[in-house]
């Protein structure tokens, strides 16, 4: 499948879908795993570093792609390096976004079976997971930027929303005091959000769509910033609600800081039912970004059909979403793929952009 000239999408349309593919299942354990790693309240700082490395990161993967308009890492990696390298790291890539794919879509069975639908069967959660996002991603990059822009209006709000109830409990003095024991444990939690801030990758297949790619810059600066400000209120408030020994506790440090207080003037005195219904909707959609990522490499290729690929994909991915036994399995799966993304999209977009330039490849 290439890149047709009407499938293409605005600058404001990719940057919701940067956003989307951000804001995902990260939100939900974030402050757990950067208070782990850190140890201090001030990990928020972290937040805000690993956010700006991320977004550097991207400029690289920005830089490359738009040296080549209108086509995907898939396409124009084989002009670099050569077909069989070229191919070998598609595959990567691929594989990666697909891996992506099934922790989204296992998490939001764990979250589901346990807080929303209790004794439902996972295989049924998983099912009609998958099914309405085959057909979603049928309808190729525009389909999904619609999806996008329906439910950021709801999910934004409802997230918003919740954050300010949750004031009530917040306590400043849980955040105190700021770079305590230096810069040291703040670093040391700049790690874990590597699989959180997994932005930058998006734009290996994403210009490829922009009506504008000269505006590719502008959809990850500002989606990062997004993203950075979403990460950082849900890693503050936490903190400021359960402190740095309580939320190491917890396993769903988000979900209990919405589960701790209640509203009894409003319709719903308890939000965490409302939250979570919503928030597996902005899960739903980096799902369909990632697997529509996956297949669209999977069909460039191979040079298959790319409705083909979404239905060779689809058992892939829930095979590989059942592999951890357990909750601390997916956890450690997560971590991997952080360190599989930093591997991977850390220098090597800056060594294809180098060879690229010296050997003088372009579109």
């Amino acid at each position: 499948m290439n890149t047709q000239a009407k499938d293409r999408i605005t600058t404001i349309h990719a940057t919701i879908i940067m956003v989307n593919y951000v804001l995902a299942a990260g939100v939900l354990t974030l402050p757990r795993t950067i208070v782990q790693a850190g140890g201090v309240p001030d990990v928020w700082i972290s937040v805000i570093l690993g956010g700006l490395i991320s977004t550097l990161l991207g400029a690289v993967i920005v830089k490359l792609s738009q040296r080549f308009p209108g086509q995907t890492f898939y396409q124009y990696s084989r002009k670099i390096i050569g077909k069989p390298l070229g191919i070998l790291l598609s595959v990567a890539v691929a594989a990666y976004f697909l891996c992506i794919a099934s922790f989204e879509m296992r998490t939001v069975q764990e979250v589901t079976s346990f807080f929303l639908l209790e004794g439902t069967p996972l295989w049924a959660i998983a099912a009609i997971f998958m099914w309405v996002a085959i057909y979603l991603c049928r309808g190729g990059i525009n389909a999904i930027s619609r999806m996008c822009r329906l439910i950021v209006p709801i999910t934004w709000g409802i997230f918003l929303g919740a954050c300010l109830l949750s004031l009530g409990i917040f306590d400043i003095n849980n955040l105190r005091p700021v770079l305590g024991e230096g810069l040291g444990p703040v670093l040391k939690a700049v790690k874990p959000t590597a699989l959180t801030y997994n932005a930058g990758e998006a734009m290996l297949f994403l210009t490829a769509f922009l009506a504008k790619p000269n505006k590719a810059m502008r959809v990850l600066v500002v989606g990062m910033l997004i993203s950075m400000f979403f990460y950082l209120v849900a890693v503050v408030m936490t903190i400021g609600a359960f402190s740095v020994d309580g939320v190491v506790t917890r396993t769903w440090p988000f979900i209990d800081l919405i589960r701790s207080f209640e509203v009894e003037y409003l319709i719903f005195e308890r939000f965490e039912s409302l939250l979570l219904a919503i928030w597996i909707m902005q899960i739903f959609c980096t799902f369909c970004i990632v697997f529509y990522g996956a297949a669209l490499g999977l069909s460039q290729i191979l040079n298959k059909k790319f409705h083909y690929c979404l239905f060779v994909l689809l058992p892939l991915v829930y095979v590989v979403a059942e592999v951890p036994p357990n909750l601390n399995g997916l956890f450690a799966f997560g971590t991997g793929l952080g360190n599989w993304a930093l591997g991977l999209f850390g220098l090597l977009p800056l060594l294809l952009l180098i060879i690229a330039h010296f050997r003088r490849v372009h579109s």
